[in-house]
């Protein structure tokens, strides 16, 4: 398989008055096409960072992050959002839902950047939440769907331009076990079935279990395995 993304020697420091932290350090990898990766590691060990510069939220202060051939951490602020809009699908872990808009206007949002026309907006959008298993809530507003529905309009949301990455940002740190099950099982079938490349943050090892395979952060570096409590 082919990587998706190359990361080569990436850091980011912020200031923070006149004291720099540098939250990541030199970091590298490789997350292949169709990868399905949990990214893990006690807070402030830089993992919601590092999953931000991948999904072009955030730009490094030095090294080079290239997603599907092209150089991202070259890209001005223009460039980035033209490109996250074709490339990248997000969910975050507060779902991000227009409190007034259904389902079906909340997953068409990303589609107002695009060319497409009124009809096709609606098409894709009746698509994106058939797959998540919504086709009976379109026009459901988010206070009338629980916190698991809610969370499958965000990723109906999130796949609704056929993105080629989605990014996972603790996607159920604010779900009940059985909904987290089934948002994860629905992640799943997005890498497994429908060919989406998945990076994910996540705190809870079961969902971790979910992914093809987990990376862990420790103070900004990439470790092999958690660091052990003495």
């Amino acid at each position: 398989m082919t990587s998706l993304v190359s990361i080569r020697n990436l850091t980011k420091t912020y200031q923070r008055g006149p004291e720099k932290i540098e939250v990541l350090h030199g970091i590298d990898l490789e997350i292949e096409a169709g990868d399905f990766v949990a990214l893990m590691g006690p807070s402030g060990s830089g993992k919601t960072t590092l999953l931000n510069l991948i999904g072009g939220l955030d730009t490094p202060t030095s090294g080079e992050i290239e997603v599907a051939g092209e150089r991202i951490d070259r890209m001005g602020a223009g460039q980035l959002s033209t490109w996250r809009s074709g490339n990248v699908g997000y969910v975050f872990q507060f779902y991000n839902l227009m409190p007034a808009l259904t389902a079906q206007k909340n997953v068409e949002l990303p589609l107002l950047l695009t060319k497409l026309g009124g009809a096709q907006r609606k098409r894709n959008a009746e698509i994106a939440l058939t797959l998540v298993g919504l086709a009976d809530r379109t026009r459901h507003k988010p206070m009338e769907l629980s916190g698991g529905q809610q969370q499958r309009v965000a990723i109906a949301r999130a796949i609704v331009s056929d993105p080629t990455l989605l990014i996972c940002d603790e996607p159920t740190g604010d779900l009940d076990r059985q909904s987290a099950e089934e948002i994860l099982g629905l992640l799943q079938t997005l890498n497994r079935e429908h060919g989406k490349t998945i990076v994910m943050v996540t705190h809870d090892p079961k969902a971790a279990e979910h992914a093809s395979h987990t990376l862990h952060l420790d103070k900004g570096t990439l470790v092999e395995a958690p660091a052990q409590a003495a």
